[in-house]
């Protein structure tokens, strides 16, 4: 094919491409727009998940009636005026690109009325043509309404996810700002239906509560902007590379520049979650993506949390303008330091100091074995009870991941046998070691029992056994419960109250973000309804919900997980004893629900081995 030059509408939409990626890209470049005019308001409202309606309106300084038109033009700015200028950008908008991408990919209009002026704009644009002009009595500041996205680029409509899925990206993107801006107020609408809010009095924890809900913002530890620059240098040697060290990284005992500041909130080890979706980082008010300081944010909980659990955090960063490049992606997301090293340091040195210092000591929970019958079996309500023979009968589950049976360090030298088989046999209770492990004697040698693995795994199979039976006994409450969700996670409950409904939950919706349940799974005894309902939302990917085939499974998995005795929970000797023989009798006793491992055997001959007696 011969090379021509492609024509300015085809240019435009490929430009289009790389910054409107979705809905959410033209809330986010609306809203940075707004704040870099110096709006205190910030109002938007959705429709369609953002394909047929989006608008953000805000009451800003306005743009002026001779400079309507050019605002549309592709690499018009008032940001910037020279190639220097790109080194030391101290605003969130730059490349004047995002209008233009805007209006050549939907039907957009914008009414505008500058400070400095009496009368507002109103100009209309459709795949980048102008189809009118006029004046129009206005408020000060800007309104921009973009209609039918992507209408005259079809295919990249089959690429956007559901409706609920744009959904939950536009809310993240307005909570996200809403945490950065705490002096801004922002209102979001979905359908005119007010879904999230802020007051916008400069207070960050009254924007978590309206992100989080009261109970996780209660939890947050706020880290002074301070933090990284007064800690002082830790005395110990250099800390080991290995990961298994309890030493912080050695990229941490190199002080941060004094020029750098961080802020923000993090969560304590015991409030964390199953993926990294909520460390959330700004520099300079830019929400970004950084691989490196979600590191660093991770390796300052070293040794605190599981593996595969991720803490919450919402850090600001403050970099002078010129130490930072922002003129590296193509949305924006990420950046790059001039001193990136320094930039690691500062995030993982003020986590881990505000870590140190003030995370809470872990509290221990009360246990509270359910009372009520669930199909053929009870639970002990206390020690004075003896405990209950009736073992539901084996039933399938399929097959699960085998426990490792390679040894450990400690036992290098010699060879642990794997156990005979998936079932584990008669165990004598020994007792309990640090209020997590049980402590049993087998035919075959001794057994340590992890009590929370233990009980999801009990959990689950009488939850999975009376779902396959289709007989779920759900017990009412005495009196409904109000759960309030993140704004982001309500739209995601509200398509899976049928699912919960047939595993047992009564749920409904209740007004904004707010849901009202009405009763809970008998199976799960006690637990917190509250804590039931948000273990349903928030450890979701964003994807899940077209697989409805494994959606219960899932759901009865992390319900289960909540449900649980804790590490940490002191159980009576008949508990232990009842806990233990109804994990005798499950069909997978060997691991939890995900896999991971309920027990440690070791045989006699191992033992025999240890001690000296067997060569």
């Amino acid at each position: 094919m011969p090379i021509r030059l492609l024509s300015e509408d085809v240019a435009s939409q490929i430009a289009a491409g790389e910054v409107v990626e979705r809905p959410a890209s033209v809330v986010k470049e609306l809203i940075e727009n707004a704040l870099d005019a110096g709006a205190k308001t910030i109002a938007v409202d959705v429709e369609g998940g953002g394909r047929t309606l989006i608008r953000v309106a805000d009451d800003g300084g306005g743009i002026p009636a001779s400079e309507v038109e050019l605002a549309f033009a592709r690499h018009a700015t008032s940001k910037i005026t020279s190639a220097y200028d790109l080194f030391s950008v101290g605003t969130l908008g730059f490349r004047g690109e995002a209008l233009a991408s805007i209006a050549s990919v939907s039907r957009t209009s914008l009414i505008t009325r500058n400070t400095a002026e009496r009368d507002g704009t109103q100009i209309k644009f459709e795949g980048s043509a102008v189809v009118s002009r006029s004046l129009i009595g206005a408020p000060q500041g800007t309104v921009v309404t973009v209609e039918n996205l992507f209408f005259n680029v079809p295919a990249r409509l089959k690429f956007l996810k559901s409706e609920t899925s744009e959904r939950g990206h536009i809310s993240n993107l307005i909570t996200r700002y809403a945490m950065a801006y705490p002096s801004k107020r922002f209102r979001l609408n979905f359908e005119n239906r007010s879904v999230f809010q802020s007051s916008g009095n400069g207070d960050m924890r009254e924007v978590l509560t309206a992100v989080y809900g009261v109970e996780i913002a209660r939890q947050l530890i706020e880290i002074v902007a301070d933090a990284a620059t007064e800690f002082p240098a830790p005395e110990p040697s250099p800390p080991p590379e290995t990961d298994d060290s309890d030493e912080w990284p050695r990229a941490f005992r190199e002080r941060p520049s004094s020029n750098i500041q961080v802020s923000g909130f993090i969560s304590p080890p015991a409030l964390n979650r199953s993926n990294r979706k909520e460390i959330t980082l700004f520099v300079n008010g830019r929400w970004v993506q950084d691989i490196r300081l979600s590191t660093a944010v991770m390796q300052a909980y070293h040794t605190m949390l599981m593996v595969g659990r991720f803490p919450i955090a919402i850090l600001m960063l403050r970099v002078p303008s010129e130490d930072v490049d922002v003129n590296v992606h193509p949305a924006k997301a990420e950046v790059r330091f001039r001193k990136s090293d320094q930039a690691f340091s500062a995030v993982g040195r003020a986590v881990r100091r505000t870590l140190i210092s003030r995370a809470p000591v872990p509290q221990i929970e009360p246990v509270h074995w359910s009372t009520g019958a669930v199909g053929s079996e009870q639970w002990i309500v206390n020690s004075e009870q003896p405990p209950f023979t009736d073992i539901p009968p084996r039933f399938e589950m399929g097959s699960v991941p085998p426990i490792p049976t390679s040894p450990s360090p400690l036992y290098s030298q010699t060879q642990q046998q794997p156990l005979p088989s998936a079932s584990v046999p008669l165990l004598r209770v020994i007792g309990q070691i640090g209020a997590a492990y049980i402590v049993a004697e087998g035919p075959d040698g001794l057994y340590l029992i992890d009590q929370h693995a233990a009980h999801e795994r009990v959990l689950y199979e009488a939850f999975s056994l009376q779902r396959a039976a289709a007989d779920i006994v759900s017990q009412a409450l005495l009196n409904p419960v109000a759960v309030e969700v993140p704004p982001g996670a309500a739209a995601m409950l509200g398509n899976q109250i049928e699912t919960l409904h047939r595993i047992g939950f009564s749920i409904e919706p209740f007004g904004g973000n707010t849901f009202l349940v009405r009763s809970l799974p008998s199976v799960l005894g006690n637990v917190d309804p509250a804590r039931a309902v948000r273990v349903v939302v928030e450890d979701f990917e964003e994807d899940e919900a077209p697989l409805a085939n494994e959606v219960e499974a899932r759901l009865i998995a992390r319900v289960c997980k909540r449900a649980a005795v804790k590490a940490g929970q002191v159980l009576t000797s008949a508990e232990q004893i009842e806990l233990v023989r109804r994990l005798e009798a499950c069909q997978s006793p060997r691991t939890c629900p995900h896999g991971r491992p309920t027990m440690i055997h070791l045989s006699v001959e191992t033992l025999e081995k240890q001690f000296g007696r067997r060569g």
